[in-house]
Protein backbone atom coordinates (compact mmCIF):
# COMPACT_ATOMS: atom_id res chain seq x y z
CA UNK A 1 0.00 0.00 0.00
CA UNK A 2 2.96 2.12 0.77
CA UNK A 3 4.08 1.53 -2.52
CA UNK A 4 1.15 2.37 -4.18
CA UNK A 5 0.26 5.25 -2.14
CA UNK A 6 4.45 6.55 -2.96
CA UNK A 7 3.99 5.70 -7.20
CA UNK A 8 0.50 7.52 -7.40
CA UNK A 9 0.08 9.85 -4.77
CA UNK A 10 3.99 11.00 -4.05
CA UNK A 11 3.25 10.34 -0.28
CA UNK A 12 6.11 8.30 1.01
CA UNK A 13 3.73 6.14 3.63
CA UNK A 14 0.72 3.81 4.39
CA UNK A 15 -2.46 4.39 3.92
CA UNK A 16 -5.93 2.66 4.50
CA UNK A 17 -7.58 3.08 0.88
CA UNK A 18 -6.73 4.30 -2.31
CA UNK A 19 -9.02 4.87 -5.10
CA UNK A 20 -8.27 4.73 -8.83
CA UNK A 21 -11.11 6.26 -11.24
CA UNK A 22 -11.72 4.07 -14.49
CA UNK A 23 -10.18 5.32 -17.17
CA UNK A 24 -11.94 4.35 -20.64
CA UNK A 25 -13.09 1.51 -18.25
CA UNK A 26 -15.51 -1.34 -19.54
CA UNK A 27 -18.82 0.81 -19.53
CA UNK A 28 -20.11 3.61 -18.27
CA UNK A 29 -21.21 2.45 -14.64
CA UNK A 30 -17.44 1.33 -14.10
CA UNK A 31 -16.16 4.54 -11.71
CA UNK A 32 -13.32 2.40 -10.59
CA UNK A 33 -11.20 0.83 -8.22
CA UNK A 34 -10.92 0.73 -4.61
CA UNK A 35 -7.82 -0.68 -2.77
CA UNK A 36 -8.01 -1.48 0.78
CA UNK A 37 -5.33 -1.96 3.02
CA UNK A 38 -6.80 -5.06 5.40
CA UNK A 39 -3.53 -4.79 7.31
CA UNK A 40 -3.99 -1.15 8.01
CA UNK A 41 -8.37 -1.87 8.67
CA UNK A 42 -6.77 -4.12 10.94
CA UNK A 43 -5.28 -1.37 13.30
CA UNK A 44 -7.81 1.28 13.09
CA UNK A 45 -10.43 -1.18 13.60
CA UNK A 46 -8.78 -1.66 16.86
CA UNK A 47 -8.35 1.57 17.63
CA UNK A 48 -12.01 2.53 16.69
CA UNK A 49 -13.25 -0.23 19.15
CA UNK A 50 -15.09 -1.48 15.23
CA UNK A 51 -14.95 -4.89 13.99
CA UNK A 52 -12.67 -5.77 10.85
CA UNK A 53 -16.14 -5.54 8.70
CA UNK A 54 -17.26 -2.49 9.87
CA UNK A 55 -14.08 -0.74 8.93
CA UNK A 56 -13.74 -1.93 5.66
CA UNK A 57 -16.95 -1.33 4.85
CA UNK A 58 -16.26 2.51 6.29
CA UNK A 59 -13.18 2.51 3.84
CA UNK A 60 -14.83 0.74 1.04
CA UNK A 61 -17.50 3.97 1.15
CA UNK A 62 -14.98 6.26 1.43
CA UNK A 63 -13.16 5.09 -1.49
CA UNK A 64 -16.03 5.11 -3.31
CA UNK A 65 -16.98 8.77 -2.42
CA UNK A 66 -13.55 9.83 -3.90
CA UNK A 67 -14.77 8.02 -7.27
CA UNK A 68 -17.56 9.74 -7.52
CA UNK A 69 -15.74 13.33 -6.93
CA UNK A 70 -16.32 14.27 -2.93
CA UNK A 71 -12.97 15.13 -1.91
CA UNK A 72 -11.75 15.70 2.08
CA UNK A 73 -8.28 16.90 1.43
CA UNK A 74 -9.58 19.99 -0.85
CA UNK A 75 -11.31 21.69 2.17
CA UNK A 76 -12.79 21.83 5.41
CA UNK A 77 -15.66 22.22 4.03
CA UNK A 78 -15.82 19.30 1.29
CA UNK A 79 -14.07 16.85 3.89
CA UNK A 80 -17.59 17.75 6.46
CA UNK A 81 -19.44 16.97 3.48
CA UNK A 82 -17.88 14.09 2.66
CA UNK A 83 -17.97 12.87 6.52
CA UNK A 84 -22.00 13.44 6.32
CA UNK A 85 -22.30 11.71 3.15
CA UNK A 86 -19.86 8.53 4.68
CA UNK A 87 -22.62 8.64 7.96
CA UNK A 88 -25.68 8.82 5.93
CA UNK A 89 -24.45 5.57 3.75
CA UNK A 90 -23.38 3.96 6.58
CA UNK A 91 -27.14 4.73 8.47
CA UNK A 92 -28.54 3.45 5.16
CA UNK A 93 -26.42 0.44 4.87
CA UNK A 94 -26.93 -0.64 8.65
CA UNK A 95 -31.08 -0.06 8.39
CA UNK A 96 -31.35 -2.03 5.60
CA UNK A 97 -29.24 -4.81 7.29
CA UNK A 98 -31.60 -4.49 10.03
CA UNK A 99 -34.66 -5.12 7.63
CA UNK A 100 -33.37 -8.59 6.81
CA UNK A 101 -32.59 -9.97 9.69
Amino acid sequence: MRALNRRWRKKDKTTDVLAFPAGGGPGPDALGDVVISVEQAEIQARKRRKTLEEEVRSLLIHGILHLLGYDHERSQREARIMKGMEKKIEQALCERRDLRV
